[in-house]
């Protein structure tokens, strides 16, 4: 279940990824399956083979995408997705959902 995000915020993504561009949705999250992890990045792209490769650079394998239908994605949770929004430069979601302290993801 996800909370935090606004509306527009999901349709960009969704426009974006359907375009085949590599796009990042931070948000609130619960999953009993998880329960130590109070947030997820979805990171999404039409283009399967865009987005594997794009993943392989950090260490994710291809079997680990979603195969959603439009929306193919990863989900980034814990210091893998800390680590990897720091790379991408996206210190926005870092601060704004307290994965780190304001200013600490601009290392």
């Amino acid at each position: 279940m996800a909370f935090g995000i606004r509306r527009q915020e999901l349709i960009e993504w969704k426009e974006k990824v359907k375009k085949g561009k590599i796009a990042f949705l931070t948000h609130y999250w619960y999953d009993e399956r998880f329960p130590q992890y109070t947030t997820v990045t979805k990171v999404g792209c039409s283009d399967v083979e865009k987005l594997a490769a794009w993943g392989e650079k950090y260490g994710l394998r291809r079997e680990w995408i979603h195969q959603r239908e439009l929306f193919p994605h990863f989900d980034l949770l814990g210091e893998k997705q800390i680590m990897i929004l720091q790379q991408e430069g996206l210190f926005d979601h870092l601060e704004r959902f307290r994965l780190v302290s304001k200013g600490e993801g601009k290392r």
